[in-house]
């Protein structure tokens, strides 16, 4: 279930790290532009978690899983087309140079058939809405091991990942492979947590998928950190341009953001997850605990956002 005191907890994270970005970018950054790219990514990433989550329980506890991720995944698919149809709307604004009351559907049309970022938009929002689809079509959920499943898998990656292809870096293989599969790992890590917040409803549970959570987002960290890193080496032309631009500033701020996640993240592997794997901890721990890092992923995929609409 989601919860209105979740949702102003992640505003206020989205907010405040829009505002940090645009402080270190100012003026070449929005910090409007900021948090609608952070409101589409953060649906996207939490969308990815839902469809993968049930693959951490056990077989027989799948369906259940899948069943209670059914409702949040419509909803949460949902946000995530209609920001990513807003985002294109806002796109052929900017195109066009012209005032939001005088951009019309046939406007935004041809932005999004003429341009390589309308075309990008649109590939993430037909992702969002094939996935929403299927989860309206499968009130019980959709498994991962079935064909629906592998569909909503699927195309949640290819929307998670499809706006980084037309990035800074997208007439560089190496750093636009780097940063499609750094933004992967990171909305696997962070989309997973948050939905197992959202579905998880016991204990026990907790003490099945935690340990497997802990595996995954082990690589998921690895990935993200070795991507994360050839992708700055391609986009910076000296160290000096971390703090010299206005880029690297904001790539400044998400490596120290990043840094504590990591941090944190390995406190809880060392601490939280022995314990609920031996029953010790409560349910309200262990979401007290995932909320807090997910506080932390907000922030980071909010300057990531900001990343990408930095002049």
């Amino acid at each position: 279930m989601i919860r209105p005191r979740a949702v102003a907890l992640g505003a206020l994270c989205v907010g405040g790290a829009a505002g940090l970005a645009w402080a270190l970018a100012y003026p070449q950054n929005s910090p409007a532009d900021s948090a609608v790219r952070a409101t589409s990514d953060l649906a996207a990433v939490v969308t990815l978690g839902l469809v993968v989550v049930p693959a951490l329980d056990v077989g027989r506890h799948r369906a259940e899983l899948a069943g209670r991720a059914a409702r949040p995944l419509v909803v949460v698919s949902a946000l995530w087309a209609v920001a990513e149809l807003f985002r294109l709307f806002l796109g052929a604004v900017d195109a066009a140079g012209s005032s939001a009351a005088r951009v019309g559907v046939r406007t935004t049309v041809v932005f999004t058939v003429d341009t390589a970022v309308g075309r990008a938009g649109l590939v993430c929002l037909v992702a969002a809405v094939v996935v929403c689809g299927l989860a309206v079509a499968s009130p019980g959920g959709t498994v991962p091991s079935s064909t629906p499943g592998v569909v909503a898998v699927g195309a949640a990656a290819v929307g998670v990942a499809g706006r980084s292809l037309v990035g800074h870096l997208s007439e560089n293989p190496l750093g636009g492979m780097a940063v499609a599969v750094h933004a992967l790992a990171a909305a696997l890590w962070c989309g997973v947590l948050a939905a197992l917040v959202l579905v998880v409803t016991h204990r026990g549970q907790w003490a099945r998928v935690l340990p497997r959570f802990s595996r995954m987002s082990l690589w998921c960290v690895v990935g993200l950190l070795v991507f994360g890193v050839v992708g700055a080496v391609e986009t910076l032309r000296s160290p000096t341009d971390l703090y010299a631009t206005a880029y690297g500033r904001v790539l400044a701020a998400k490596l120290v953001v990043t840094v504590v996640l990591v941090v944190l993240a390995a406190r809880n592997r060392a601490g939280w997850l022995p314990a609920a794997r031996s029953h010790r901890v409560t349910v309200d721990v262990s979401r007290g605990k995932s909320r807090f890092e997910l506080a932390v992923m907000a922030v980071a995929v909010t300057l990531a956002a900001a990343l990408a609409v930095t002049g």
